[in-house]
């Protein structure tokens, strides 16, 4: 049975009051969640600082035992510099910059005499362009005093937590909305089973709940890979063999990224049907903007959804 998709005179009103309650939000939390990851940031810089030298001494030795710095040392230019400007700029494979970017390490296939060339590129352009503005140090005898360094690192940790700032407030915003779920579901004797219980999405014993959960699909009707859900709940009432409610926490601090994504959804929609069939209950816990042009295109999709701020709706799942 729907329960907000075949309802369209009702989302004008909620769409008001999701932007209502997700402003509420980010007025009084997201400069804190901003200003941790700041100071957490801070703190990596500083140590980055100091495993070059103080930008003195950029050694591809550092990259390849700390290959995570290299968004540090790419906010530490004059000007800052994008990922291609830095691959086109250093000559460099953009498979290399990007594993250290995205995934914090270097290239598996890639021989060590070929990484060990493209770093020492990437060191040659990262201390020519180092910032003589932020590290006002270059050039001179005497050292960096503490803080000289304090204040280089709050330069660039502003850099990177500003080129990551809606991430940052999303991620914020996702572990409140998984929170409210977890309280709500606790507050219906419903049981969350830890990460370590091991337990399947289609063997989890009724009445209980997990968060990021990895769901096996099938793409291209053979290879098996895994997608994660942010909640997955075994109602009470389920039969032996029946499947969970699958829900996606999705929040937006504007319109426009919103209608951008919502294919995202969809994709999973047809993933899971394809897999499991058309008894899959793929839903989306909703707050912030969502309009009506993201929430037809959602039902035209068979997805269904709860508002944050009508979470009492999820009983009406049959939870």
């Amino acid at each position: 049975m729907a329960v907000n998709l075949d309802k369209p005179q009702q989302w004008k009103t909620d769409i008001a009051k999701s932007v209502d309650m997700y402003n509420g939000w980010f007025m009084k939390f997201a400069p804190k969640a901003f200003r941790e990851t700041r100071i957490q940031t801070t703190k990596n810089v500083e140590a980055a600082l100091a495993a070059t030298g103080h930008m003195t001494n950029i050694q591809p030795a550092v990259m390849r035992t700390h290959p995570e710095i290299l968004p540090t040392l790419r906010m530490s230019s004059c000007p800052p510099l994008a990922v291609d400007r830095l691959i086109g700029l250093a000559g460099v494979s953009p498979n290399l910059v990007k594993s250290m970017e995205l995934h914090r390490r270097l290239p598996v296939r890639m021989s060590a005499a070929d990484i060990a060339r493209e770093l020492k590129k990437i060191a040659v352009i990262i201390q020519k362009m180092a910032d003589p503005d932020i590290f006002v140090w270059l050039g001179r005898k005497k050292p960096p005093t503490d803080m000289e360094t304090y204040r280089a690192a709050t330069i660039v940790a502003d850099r990177l937590c500003g080129a990551v700032a809606n991430p940052i407030i999303r991620n914020a915003q996702e572990k409140r909305q998984l929170a409210a779920i977890k309280a709500w579901l606790e507050g219906q004797d419903y049981k969350l089973l830890a990460t370590g219980e091991g337990a399947r999405f289609d063997a989890m014993p009724p009445g209980t709940f997990s968060f990021r959960m990895n769901v096996p699909i099938k793409q291209d009707g053979q290879r098996s890979v895994n997608i994660p859900i942010d909640a997955v709940i075994m109602p009470k009432s389920t039969k032996e063999g029946g499947l969970p409610l699958f829900f996606e926490a999705k929040s937006a601090g504007d319109f426009t990224n919103t209608n951008k994504r919502r294919k995202e959804e969809a994709t999973k929609m047809v993933q899971l049907r394809a897999t499991y069939g058309k008894k899959v209950r793929f839903n989306l816990f909703l707050c912030g903007y969502f309009d009506s042009g993201y929430l037809g295109y959602e039902a035209a999709e068979g997805i269904d959804w709860v508002w944050e701020h009508r979470i009492d709706d999820l009983k009406f799942f049959g939870i």
